[in-house]
């Protein structure tokens, strides 16, 4: 493990959430409140209620500002974009056992709308990531006609695909038969 279980799963949202906009998947996923919920629930968010049309513009602001730090070009420019998405709100650490997890970290106040929730958890996952020297784990997937993100976790640091199963796999194969084409000739 790299991180602590609560950092890896703020990064994991992070992910998600740059993943559901139509740049990166094709289609968007949060165009309502109905596809916020999904979201909210698919990521097993803790202490979020009832969803306001509020609160999705402000993920959606902050999806396109998390998307900017996986682009961001080098170190300086990131830890920019991190103190910005951190600093506009306030973070209250206290730490939390919930969920059958241990004890970890919460940076947003107890009943803070989705937006503080998001920018200060995963605003600290990313400023975690920067700080240990591992901004080269925030990559897009390297498949050509993909541009989903991904956070490498794996200790040699060779994840180049968002998800083996679709994109490792059709570049695999890709590879396969031009290896088979060219032994053919």
């Amino acid at each position: 493990m790299i991180f602590t279980h609560d950092t890896e799963h703020a990064l994991a949202v992070v992910v998600d959430l740059i993943n559901t906009g139509a740049a990166t998947s094709g289609a968007e996923e949060l165009g309502g409140l109905a596809g916020l919920r999904a979201f909210v629930d698919r990521n097993s968010f803790s202490d979020v209620d009832e969803l306001t049309e509020a609160d999705l513009v402000r993920v959606l602001d902050l999806r396109a500002r998390f998307h900017e730090v996986f682009r961001a070009d080098g170190v300086p420019a990131a830890v920019r974009l991190i103190n910005e998405i951190v600093g506009e709100v306030r973070t209250t650490p206290h730490l939390t056992d919930h969920d059958g997890y241990d004890w970890h970290v919460h940076f947003f106040a107890p009943g803070a709308p989705l937006g503080e929730h998001l920018a200060a958890d995963c605003g600290m996952a990313l400023a975690y990531v920067v700080a240990a020297g591992e901004l080269d784990r925030l990559r897009t997937c390297e498949a050509p006609d993909c541009s989903r993100v991904l956070v490498d976790l794996s200790r040699n640091r060779c994840r180049r695909y968002c998800d083996s199963r679709t994109c490792g796999n059709r570049m695999h194969v890709a590879a396969y038969r031009a290896r088979q084409r060219e032994a053919a000739h």
